[in-house]
């Protein structure tokens, strides 16, 4: 049995036409255990339709190119390629892009980690 497990996406701008919604989620073609991961791909102009929020989970918006706008809690935040925006389960939030907008967004459990960096891995 292997100790990992490999997806291919392709190029992020390719979401944008090839896959619903311009996502491709992680958590079932990698068998995630403690987070969901989205590759993302918003064609610029274009906004979200709708508000939501999380019951428990945070998730970290990681921009790769392109630039655009976050609303959250009502404030409007720019974003762009080399932001990273870390957003509570409580906050209510949607997005626009200005420009072609490619981002990873990273989902897991607030208050859940407990080890990370050096402080999880060991030399071999």
């Amino acid at each position: 049995m292997s100790n990992y497990k490999k997806t291919e996406i392709g190029k992020l701008a390719d979401l944008c036409t090839k896959c619903e919604n311009g996502k491709a989620f992680l958590h079932d073609a990698l068998g995630l255990t403690s987070c969901e991961i989205s590759a993302n791909c918003m064609p610029a102009g274009v906004k979200l339709p709708f508000n939501h929020k999380h019951k428990q989970n945070e998730e970290v918006y990681i921009f790769l190119k392109g630039n655009g706008t976050m609303t959250l809690d009502g404030e409007t935040l720019d974003v762009k390629e080399g932001s990273c925006v870390c957003v509570a389960p409580c906050a209510v939030r949607t997005m626009e892009a200005k420009t072609e907008l490619e981002y990873i967004c990273v989902q897991a459990k607030k208050d859940s980690l407990q080890q990370y960096g050096f402080g999880d891995g060991e030399i071999c």
